[in-house]
């Protein structure tokens, strides 16, 4: 098996413990390799078609970068939490190398979680349009500028007008993301089996405006205004999707991405565990 290690290099613990990982995954047979520090090579792409497994050494941001890796492909990841929240994450380091034997012989909960493809265009003030594909497991986020002006959108669903809205901005998430920005932007918390996207609007200028989900063979689709033009963001797991420079946000769409991310926790109850102990302060006893 070959094995690869995404640790949150900003992360001194993060990172020793890895190197702990390396040799304990050595001597159980497993070939083992290592992202690259993104800080230092933030334009290197890795290539984990060969690998069987991903293990993330950090927080559910460092889980998101795995992710990223791993897109579609549906490599399993198993999450060590060395971070702040550890939502995502499925072990605590005191629990790693016992996590890592039970993953090794198969007796892991697998989770499924749906992931969204994103299709976003700009256009160059040329009049050129540029199309840009993005993956998340979280979400996707329409945000306004760095002037701070009120954004104007409409939003669809597979063709079905809902509202043209005005506000901070738009967010399409998956169940996985339901517990991140979707939530803080007044969203539902959505369990992991759901497939469908959640769609949340980010501070409406209107008290009519309400989050709503749907289906998983459902399109969403977001376009700026053309009447009330206001510079805006496209995030994609809360990173700038890349554009070409000077170009302009027209409109995105959003849909169910062609494969899922696996992760291997403790049980099919680690997720309501994970609630209870993030959102309502409750320690876990079992």
């Amino acid at each position: 098996m070959k094995v690869l290690l995404v640790p949150n290099y900003s992360r001194e613990v993060a990172v020793s413990s890895a190197h702990m990982l390396e040799e304990w995954l050595f001597d159980q047979g497993c070939d083992v390799v290592w992202a690259h520090d993104k800080k230092l090579f933030p334009h290197k792409r890795i290539d984990p078609s060969d690998c069987q497994l991903v293990i993330s050494l950090g927080g559910d941001g460092t889980l998101l970068r795995a992710a990223r890796i791993v897109g579609y492909s549906e490599i399993p990841i198993i999450g060590i939490s060395y971070g702040h929240l550890g939502f995502l994450t499925s072990a605590t380091p005191d629990e790693m190398l016992q996590t890592l034997t039970d993953a090794l012989s198969g007796e892991l909960h697998v989770s499924r979680r749906a992931t969204l493809e994103i299709e976003s265009v700009y256009e160059a003030p040329d009049g050129t349009q540029y199309s840009e594909k993005s993956f998340a497991l979280n979400d996707f986020a329409v945000s306004r500028g760095g002037n701070g002006d009120m954004i104007e959108f409409s939003v669809s669903v597979s063709g079905n007008y809902i509202d043209t809205l005005r506000g901070d901005g738009f967010i399409v998430s998956t169940a996985t993301g339901s517990t991140g920005y979707a939530l803080a932007a007044g969203g539902p918390i959505v369990t992991p089996e759901f497939t469908g996207m959640s769609c949340v609007p980010i501070a409406p200028h209107t008290i009519m405006a309400r989050a709503f989900l749907t289906s998983s063979s459902d399109i969403v689709e977001i376009t700026m205004s053309r009447e009330r033009p206001a510079y805006c963001h496209f995030f994609a797991d809360g990173q700038n999707v890349v554009h070409p420079d000077g170009a302009v946000a027209i409109c995105a769409t959003v849909k169910r991405g062609p494969g899922d991310i696996i992760l291997l926790d403790r049980s099919a109850q680690s997720f309501y565990r994970s609630v209870s102990r993030v959102f309502y302060g409750k320690a876990n006893n079992s």
